[in-house]
Order: structure tokens, then C-alpha cells, then sequence
């Protein structure tokens, strides 16, 4: 198979599809590999490097796309790659459709064949491409959150850990999942006080077990939440539901119960974001300010740790990336229960029916 591995054109997206250990798999199981110059350079991979494990270096995004069978990519596309675009070609990426119709309307138009990296789910219920980024988004959301807490941007003011005689701050996590337990971990290490929510009583009794005394449980549900807002100095937002829009859990009118200075990290901001006055920013503005209230809400977190992210993803991606070069996509598919869960466009249909629940579409496919 003809596989293409463009540069990704996002905002500040330094990360890369493949790595050069990934081609390397690929060409010595005779598939060809196209990638876009200098695609690897914001990982720290050269295109010699790419060339040495046998590739072939194209100097354009639309020769990659023209010359490819399957794109293999990070993050969604945007407007610009739309029309780049085939009929049949395989896209696999992040996509995170359920947060942008135009998106979703754009690859039902080009017929493309589109798996979500996000939504390949295991017998088990987990997704095993999207946790590498989420265990990344996680850990970064108590960096970035932990930074403008500072007053010099806005913050409160308060070092998360404390100092001996004054208390530490106190971190509000909503979620037990990926992203908040690796969030709760860094903050915990970090010594601040951590309370950490969800619906799901067994991710709870989970934290108990294996996070220390100082991550604190509770159920979540707005009575709660309302309550730990007020005296919380740092909100981690790190609801997920599979490839659906994430709940608003936190309201514009409760901003009103926060302190001065209060930051909100939301790591759902991919999937619409679990607080209603999220809105996507970039790691060039990071930030804006509601109510004296802090927002973080960057879309592609792991990109500000590129080499990091690209080697975790690769990890994971790999194995399905051979699969699909080695049978096609619907054989692959076919055969492999958790890599069909990640078909959510083909022949201008829409798969997967959170797509269509989230925007209020009738037909079960579009």
C-alpha cells in the first residue's frame, strides 16, 4: 500500500504522524511510504532520517495526498486539506467529529474512508490510541495549570504544593478516567490537595486504591461540584464520552461562584468541552479570561511536547497502521472488532451514531 505522511498545518502542531522506527516497519513489509518534507522536524526527526529507514521524501502536501492510498496523520484536517482529499483514501487521525459539523460535512463530501484514532475501542471499553495523549493531556493540564495560577498572568497567585506553614493549593479534577487520574497524579506529586470526581463509583473506588491519601473522592453531580468550585484554585476538565460531545458540567453562571483567579484547564475542549464557556485556543494564545475566571483550552495539548507525543503514538498506532496496509481497511475492519469501532465516515455515510446524535441529525447515517 501507498501510505502518506503529511506536516501537520495546525496551529502550533509539532507533532508527526509517523515516526522514522514506524517507516522503517512499513517500507521492510514492502509498502511505500511517502513523507511530506521537513513533516518530522518539530519531533526532532530529520528527513534523512525518514530516508534511511526508506521513505520517499515529497516537498509538497499535495503530492502526499495525491500519491497515497492512506494518510496517516495527528490531528483532524482542516479547511486547507479538504479538497486535497480522495475518494476512497483512508484517513486515519484524531478526528474528534462530534465538536465540528463542518468538519464531519467536509469528509462526508470527499467519500474518503475516515477511522478516528479516538474512538478504536477494545473488548474492555478502553481506547487504546486515544490514552497515550490523554496519560500526555493529563499530565500537562497540572504543568500549564500550576503555571497560570501565577499572578503575573492572571492567576490567584498560589503555588500548588505550598510551603511549610501554608497550605497547599487545592486541585478540582472532574473525571476518573485517563485523564484525570494522570492529571491527579501529578498534582499530587506536586503536594497540593486533590479531590477528584465521577459518576462511575468503580473508577472511584479505583483512585482510592492506587492514588494516596491526599486525592480525596467524591460522586459527581452539580450539587457537588457547585460546592468545590468556590475553594478550588485549579479545575482539571478531563470528561470523555466516546466520540460524543462532552457534557457541559460546568456553567456560565458558576463562574460567579469562583474566587479571583481561579483557572479551568478543560481537556474536553476536543470534544466541545465539559465547561459551556470553553472555546478552542492554540498554544500560541493559550489563554482568556471570563469573570475573573482563567481559561485553558488549547485542542492539541501534546503538540507543546512533540517529541514525546509522536513517539507515544506511534507506539500505539503502528499495529494498526501495518493492519490496514496489509489487508485494506475493509478487511481490516472486518476482522478486527476494535479497529472497526474507529470507522466513523465511508462512502459519504456517517458510521457512528453519537456523529449524528450530536448534531440532532435524524437518519442514522447522514
Amino acid at each position: 500500500m501507498k501510505i502518506g505522511v503529511p506536516k501537520e498545518i495546525k496551529n502550533n502542531e509539532s507533532r508527526v504522524g509517523m515516526t522514522p522506527a514506524g517507516v522503517f516497519e512499513l517500507t521492510k513489509n514492502d509498502h511505500t511510504v511517502y513523507v511530506q518534507s521537513t513533516a518530522g522536524e518539530g519531533s526532532g526527526f530529520f528527513d534523512s532520517d525518514y530516508k534511511k529507514a526508506g521513505a520517499i521524501i515529497l516537498n509538497t502536501i499535495g503530492q502526499v495526498y495525491a500519491m497515497s492510498e492512506m494518510i496517516v496523520k495527528v490531528k483532524e484536517p482542516i479547511e486547507e486539506e479538504y479538497e486535497l482529499i480522495q475518494k476512497d483514501q483512508v484517513v486515519f487521525t484524531y478526528f474528534h467529529f462530534a465538536s465540528s459539523e463542518p468538519l464531519t460535512r467536509a469528509m462526508i463530501k470527499s467519500k474518503s474512508v475516515c477511522i478516528a484514532y479516538e474512538t478504536v475501542e477494545d473488548e474492555d471499553g478502553t481506547l487504546p490510541l486515544l490514552t497515550p495523549m490523554s496519560e500526555v493531556a493529563g499530565r500537562m493540564a497540572i504543568q500549564q495549570g500550576a503555571k497560570y495560577l501565577e499572578k503575573p498572568v492572571k492567576g490567584r497567585g498560589v503555588l500548588l504544593g505550598g510551603v511549610p506553614g501554608v497550605q497547599p493549593g487545592k486541585v478540582l479534577v472532574l473525571g476518573a478516567g485517563v485523564v484525570g487520574i494522570q492529571a491527579a497524579k501529578m498534582a499530587a506529586g506536586l503536594g497540593a490537595h486533590v479531590t477528584i470526581m465521577d459518576i462511575n463509583m468503580n473508577r472511584l473506588r479505583y483512585v482510592n486504591d492506587v492514588l494516596p491519601p491526599h486525592v480525596v473522592t467524591e460522586f459527581s453531580n452539580e450539587f457537588n461540584i457547585r460546592k468545590h468550585i468556590k475553594t478550588h484554585d485549579l479545575i482539571i476538565g478531563g470528561v470523555l464520552l466516546k466520540g460524543a460531545k462532552a457534557p457541559n458540567l460546568i456553567t456560565k453562571d458558576m463562574l460567579k461562584e469562583m474566587r479571583p483567579g481561579t483557572v479551568i484547564v478543560d481537556v474536553a475542549v476536543d470534544q466541545g468541552g465539559c465547561v459551556e464557556t470553553t472555546r478552542p485556543t492554540t498554544h500560541e494564545n493559550p489563554v482568556y479570561i471570563i469573570d475573573d475566571v482563567v481559561h485553558y483550552s488549547v485542542a492539541n495539548m501534546p503538540g507543546a511536547v512533540p517529541y514525546t507525543s509522536t513517539m507515544a503514538l506511534t507506539n500505539v498506532t503502528l499495529p494498526y497502521v501495518l493492519k490496514l496496509a496489509h489487508m485494506g481497511w475493509e478487511e481490516a475492519c472486518a476482522t478486527d472488532a476494535a479497529l472497526n469501532k474507529g470507522l466513523n465516515i465511508t462512502a459519504g455515510k456517517v458510521m457512528y451514531k453519537e456523529i449524528v446524535e450530536a448534531f440532532g441529525w435524524e437518519a442514522a447515517m447522514a
